[in-house]
């Protein structure tokens, strides 16, 4: 399944795009024409936010469910605190039940990333059963593919491609990546773009004003990753119409920030670890694991080494350089599978380092113009990295990692050069207004799997705090984003959809790992 987080669609050597795109036409209907009630402000006048029906996108690979789908665009104000300004089209998608007595309270979901492709996570959504007993709706993110505007960065996309082939951290891979930036921003902006207004409190609004505008009394919300931190600012700024929250993989919106991302880091591979001594075969094949892993960022960081290898996907080969940095974030991204990592970590230290080479040059593979660079950087620039300094990313790595080199440590996993990013972004600082949980009585669920190297399983406990009819379930040995990669978890989903403050979570306890790979010696 396609891989996701809070940094959706981004290399793994570094950190994860607008002229207007109209989708194309397909064969799906569409829904009934239905204006908001709250007054929204357009050009030169003041318009309600609508809903207009139109063709569904015709994606790369057709997506069945959207075959019978009922699609249109969502029209809002690009900035709501700014009367008269123009107004964007957000694409949604609204996917019939698959019972012939469906629920009245469908589930709206909140896609991961911030500017992660939403259209393309449809068939994991429906394959876990989200449009079972209700309608599933799905709106692309402000910014997102068929959105107009689209904030997608082909320059990003192209630096992430040759990145590869670079030193993670050398000055000449931020120089690149910064000039990519610079001529993304300078052509967003020179086509209108507001890009302080594509923040999570006017996502939180659009989807406020999508329910209104569909006629829907109330409804229930599902979010990973990002859509996590979303639902919560959601839930905090729009609470009416909601009935439940299911958040997967928390990210939550009152702590994220670059050294979080070290504290999700260190937790993931803590639990790596405890599995691997749990397992007495891996136990015994792999038994210094966390030492060697420690030994390998330093000696890589110190000597990288350079290879020409043949991408995953096909093709001729290409350079790739495997340092510290890359290792580390190959890991945090969950490109090598859980179960293989023990012995890649091993193969790795006995001079066969083809396991993490394929995956790094798995990233001079990208799909131009999918990810929304634009409302990533705006996100992150505006609500995750201005209320902390290079110092405090440093000292959490050293907390997390003291056995690691200074040079990997002073850059967040998979959030490379970021502090440098937002100086050329020049978006407003927002961490003030996202620093606040929701307080709520809302039934909330938080999915979380041990396996997570991005957002920690620990987070749900802290953010359920504020959240007094919560239930948190965690899913062993899965990774980011559980509900697709783990049955139980389906389980547990469907049955609080179907009763929120008593969902049967029976099915978590006898879980476990599965097998690690145990290569000869």
């Amino acid at each position: 399944m396609a891989e996701h987080s809070f940094r959706i669609g981004a290399a793994a050597a570094g950190v994860a795009l607008g002229l207007l795109t109209a989708p194309a036409p397909s064969a799906a209907g569409a829904v009934p024409a239905h204006t908001g009630t709250s007054g929204i402000p357009g050009p030169g006048r003041v318009v309600a936010s609508r809903f207009v029906p139109g063709p569904c996108p015709r994606t790369p690979e057709p997506i069945e469910a959207l075959a019978t789908a009922r699609c249109g665009f969502l029209e809002v104000p690009e900035n709501r605190a700014r009367p008269g300004g123009r107004t964007i089209r957000l694409a949604v998608a609204v996917i019939p039940a698959a019972s012939a007595k469906p629920a009245q309270d469908p589930v709206v979901f909140m896609s991961g990333g911030p500017g992660g492709e939403t259209f393309d996570d449809i068939p994991f959504l429906v394959s876990s059963g989200l449009n079972r007993d209700r309608e599933l709706i799905v709106m692309a993110q402000r910014g997102n593919l068929y959105d107009e505007p689209d904030l997608a960065c082909p320059e990003l996309d192209r630096f992430y491609a040759t990145s590869v082939g670079l030193p993670s951290y050398a000055p000449r891979t931020e120089r690149l990546m910064l000039d990519a930036v610079k001529q993304c921003r300078a052509r967003l902006t020179a086509d209108g773009n507001d890009l302080s207004a594509y923040n999570s409190t006017e996502n939180a609004a659009d989807f406020a004003d999508l329910r209104t505008a569909l006629g829907i009394k109330q409804w229930n919300v599902y979010g990973h990753s990002y859509g996590s931190n979303l639902a919560m600012t959601y839930l905090r700024l729009h609470p009416q119409g909601i009935r439940a929250v299911a958040l997967d993989s928390i990210a939550p919106s009152q702590s994220v920030s670059l050294p979080f991302a070290w504290a999700g880091a260190q937790e993931g591979l803590d639990h790596l670890y405890q599995a691997c001594a749990a397992e007495p075969r891996c136990k015994s094949r792999y038994p210094d694991l966390e030492r060697t892993l420690n030994e390998q960022v330093r000696k890589l960081e110190a000597h990288p080494l350079t290879l020409n290898v043949r991408p995953p996907q096909g093709g001729d080969p290409v350079k790739v350089v495997l340092d510290g940095g890359a290792l580390v974030n190959l890991l945090v991204a969950k490109a090598i599978p859980f179960a293989d990592v023990p012995a890649a970590i091993d193969e790795l230290a006995r001079g066969r380092p083809e396991r993490f080479a394929r995956a790094r040059a798995a990233g001079s593979v990208q799909v131009v113009g999918q990810t929304a660079h634009g409302l990533t950087n705006s996100v992150v620039c505006s609500e995750w990295v201005p209320d902390h300094s290079a110092s405090d990313v440093l000292n959490a790595g050293r907390r997390a990692f003291p056995d690691w080199p200074d040079p990997v440590l002073a850059q967040a996993p998979q959030l490379a050069f970021q502090d440098q990013v937002c100086r050329v972004w020049n978006v407003p600082d927002r961490t003030a207004t996202m620093r606040v949980p929701p307080v709520s009585s809302v039934p909330t669920l938080f999915v979380n799997g041990t396996g997570d190297m991005k957002t920690g399983a620990s987070w749900a406990q802290k953010t359920a705090r504020t959240l007094p009819r919560s239930t948190t379930v965690q899913i062993p040995g899965i990774g980011h984003w559980v509900v697709p990669q783990s049955p139980c978890g389906q389980k547990v989903l469907a049955s609080f959809l179907t009763r929120p403050t008593a969902p049967d979570t029976g099915c978590v306890a006898g879980l476990g790992w599965g097998p690690f790979t145990i290569t000869p010696k």
